[in-house]
């Protein structure tokens, strides 16, 4: 073995413990990176010739040291588990959100809300059945009708407003998605380019873990880990990213309220042989269940089936209050026309079209004909409208109930969902980020085999000196 052997071998250890110092600082500059996952230089020794020879060369140790490569201290499982439960608490939170935003505008159980302004209005119509001719009692009952239909067709906007909002929400998520699908389809090329050339690209990696996780977040997308580095996205079992390819997805159907129950909106495949997306999961999943029709069994989405109830609402006070006020009389003997009125136009929801017809107390009829002008039966019949087995009321309440029943286990899914979400990514943090406790001593044990390997440099040097230039100058 040479003795300038040596100096290789100590010149190797310098290159492999420079370069392992290199990825401990990049680990600590980017402890507080979103996403960084912490990097290992990977070392091994340097064998001797281990050829076989005719010629013994005697007993010689190893060459020295490499590094043979930069490895991400992630876990494809773990990152796989975030994905999933990122995908599902996200859908799950949409939906809640969507519940205890509708509400917060329905303000039921209140002294506001629209079972108080009924039990208000009923009420009204006792105390004209006990004084039919005070102008004041009839005054109480057209002001309380008037809030009462303001307050329907308020909440009726307001599922409106919040359908509305829900769907332009959804329009920027899938801008989004296009945008993100594309960077990806961008990374897998870069990242193949690279790893094929034996260059690192654990970063470029980082960044490409980012953007599945969001689209996860959004789309419920799942993610296949392919040989040569890149990923392939796919949603509903086509796929959103493959290779260096990515597949627009575009939101369609009605953009209005009053159109979903015939044209759910909904989301479809740029390409017209992949068909309608469908979801496992994600933002868009929450939204898009907020914003389907009405449905006669009461299943669809949230919205419609709120703006449905005010309309149901509407219509049976509608129906109910006129086909008795028409039967009656007013204390002047005339007979009682339609108390409330509906738009004539067909395209107006029965809840923004609910209006009160008359405009005066004198108009309001409240006795039976021929019963003389004191007479308050049918005011009292009704007055007795609210307490019926098939009230407005009742129906009124039963979907309050049924709403805050379902708000309430949307809100505790939603919550179950986060912690296990919350859980998924404590458990990829553990594995995954940056310790500056293990990488300072990582350095210091570094720095010390850097020392050492220095020292076998100064210590060869001194060798070789003394052989070069000393040899065969003693006893001159």
């Amino acid at each position: 073995m040479s003795t300038f052997s040596t100096l290789s071998t100590a010149l190797s250890s310098l290159h492999t413990q420079r370069a392992a110092l290199d990825v401990a600082g990049q680990n600590i500059a980017n402890a507080n990176t979103v996403g960084y996952t912490r990097q290992r230089a990977e070392t091994a020794s340097v064998s001797a010739n281990a050829a076989a020879s005719r010629f013994s060369s005697g007993l010689t140790v190893g060459q020295g040291v490499k590094v043979t490569g930069v490895t991400r201290l992630g876990d494809i499982f773990a990152d796989a588990r975030v994905r999933s439960s990122t995908s599902l608490a996200a859908d799950l939170a949409a939906r809640a959100t969507a519940y205890a935003r509708l509400e917060t505008t329905i303000s039921e159980p209140s002294d506001k809300g629209v079972s108080a302004q009924l039990a208000q209005f009923w009420a009204g119509w006792q105390d004209i059945a006990n004084s039919p001719s005070e102008p004041a009692a009839g005054q109480v009952v057209l002001e309380s009708a008037k809030i009462l239909t303001e307050s329907i067709a308020t909440g009726y906007r307001a599922a409106r407003t919040q359908w509305d909002e829900t769907r332009a929400q959804s329009v920027a998520y899938v801008e989004e998605i296009n945008s993100a699908a594309a960077s990806l389809a961008e990374l897998n090329e870069t990242i193949r380019s690279v790893t094929v050339s034996g260059g690192n690209a654990n970063e470029l990696m980082d960044r490409r873990d980012l953007l599945s996780t969001q689209l996860a977040e959004l789309t419920g997308a799942t993610t296949r880990l392919q040989e040569d580095g890149t990923v392939t996205v796919s949603v509903g079992g086509n796929h959103l990213v493959s290779g260096d390819r990515s597949y627009r997805i575009n939101l369609v159907g009605s953009t209005t309220l009053a159109g979903a129950a015939a044209d759910t909106p909904r989301l479809e495949w740029e390409r017209a042989s992949a068909g309608p997306v469908s979801f496992d999961g994600g933002l868009l999943a929450g939204n898009l269940a907020s914003l389907a029709g009405a449905r006669p069994d009461g299943s669809g989405g949230v919205l419609a089936e709120a703006a449905a109830a005010y309309d149901r609402l509407a219509t049976q006070l509608h129906d109910r209050v006129n086909a008795l006020h028409t039967t009656a009389t007013t204390t002047a003997g005339a007979p009682g026309g339609n108390f409330f009125a509906l738009s004539a136009d067909p395209s107006t929801p029965a809840a923004l079209g609910l209006t009160v017809a008359l405009t005066s107390p004198s108009d309001i009829a409240a006795g039976a004909p021929g019963n003389g002008a004191y007479d308050g039966s049918i005011a009292d019949a009704i007055s007795r409208i609210g307490t019926s087995a098939d009230s407005p009321d009742r129906a009124w309440s039963a979907f309050v109930v049924d709403l805050g029943v379902q708000s309430q286990a949307a809100l505790r899914s939603a919550e179950v969902a986060e912690q296990a979400r919350a859980t998924a990514s404590l458990v990829q943090l553990a594995g995954s980020s940056v310790d500056i406790d293990e990488e300072t001593v990582n350095m210091l044990a570094f720095q010390r085999a850097y020392q050492g390997a220095a020292r076998v440099l100064t210590t060869v040097d001194e060798m070789l000196d003394t052989l070069i230039n000393r040899t065969g100058v003693v006893g001159r």
